[in-house]
């Protein structure tokens, strides 16, 4: 059948999140409570119809916002990835099909594939495509084995654990990590804005029922005081690494090294599960994660912009 652009009011949602949990790329990021929670339940999306059941075989997932000068489709915050997902039965399977239906639609795309989708073969007019970097560490392994990949200095570090006087513990309340995360980096983060802890909040609320989310804190032993947290999303074969802040006492404790090698030793040896440490674009942080035995994987970023040029400098 042929591709169809459906608007926000038009998915089944359903059938949205069947034809996600089957695909073939694993996106943690394309479900339906996600793209609701993080972009205010604005998506559109290119799909192919399963003809046999009403549902979908393949989607493009297309998230919309309004602004003066016409629609734009950007990407969420907090999702690193979307892109085209496709099942066994798919039959459209190039991301620039999608990418066609789009024409005229939008002011501005920016759109980011998920690291399953190879770099687009064809792209329509205008378009423009970048690779970017991502850290994975399959976890298949038992943990002693994992624990050899890591560096000899987070090895050394681990070892004196008992040093570091922390309680690390799992955690249900989001809010005291999104309130440290704002006090000691927020403001540095470029374009972040306060609604966005907001979504982040909801989004938390609406998987953890679902039993996605891992929430660790790691607190002064003596004073209770949070000092690190991280929020792991487990969706299929993907565990993530969403969210995570210190205060510069709990970086002296090697804090956010034991909450990662935590979530690390409690997956150990899970088959075909893979930690995404969703990030590697800034070097110091490429090499923290390589430092656990993570490599690197791409995915790709795509974009276009129809806007004016006297217009390209506002968002």
């Amino acid at each position: 059948m042929p591709l169809r652009y459906l608007t926000h009011s038009f998915i089944d949602r359903d059938a949205w999140d069947d034809c996600v949990a089957a695909a073939e790329q694993v996106v943690p990021y394309a479900q339906a409570a996600w793209l609701h929670a993080l972009n205010d339940g604005r998506w559109d999306a290119v799909v192919e119809p399963d003809p046999s059941n009403g549902g979908y075989l393949s989607l493009l997932p297309v998230p919309t916002q309004r602004r003066l000068w016409g629609r734009e489709a950007l990407q969420p915050p907090f999702t690193q990835q979307l892109g085209l997902l496709t099942t066994a039965s798919s039959q459209h399977r190039e991301a620039g099909e999608y990418l066609a239906l789009l024409a005229g639609e939008f002011a501005r795309l920016h759109l980011q594939l998920n690291d399953g989708d190879p770099r687009p073969a064809r792209l329509p007019t205008g378009w423009q495509a970048a690779e970017r970097l991502t850290y994975h560490l399959p976890l298949d392994l038992a943990y002693e084995n994992l624990y050899l990949g890591y560096c000899a200095d987070y090895r050394r570090r681990l070892r004196q654990r008992e040093k570091a006087n922390l309680t690390l513990a799992e955690s249900v309340d989001l809010a005291p990590l999104v309130h440290l995360f704002q006090r000691e980096k927020g403001a540095g983060v470029g374009g972040m804005k306060p609604e966005y802890y907001q979504r982040l909040l909801r989004l938390y609320d609406a998987l953890r029922p679902l039993g996605q989310t891992l929430l660790l804190s790691a607190q002064a032993a003596d004073t209770g005081e949070l000092l690190a947290g991280a929020l792991f999303i487990r969706y299929r074969s993907r565990l993530v690494y969403l969210f995570a802040a210190a205060t510069p006492a709990g970086k002296k404790a090697a804090a956010p090294l034991l909450l990662l090698d935590e979530a690390i030793r409690r997956h150990a040896g899970t088959p075909g599960l893979v930690l995404d440490f969703e990030g590697g674009m800034i070097p110091s942080i490429a090499r923290f994660f390589a430092n656990f035995g993570a490599r690197p994987v791409p995915y790709y970023t795509l974009t276009q912009t129809t806007r004016p040029w006297y217009l390209t400098w506002m968002r």
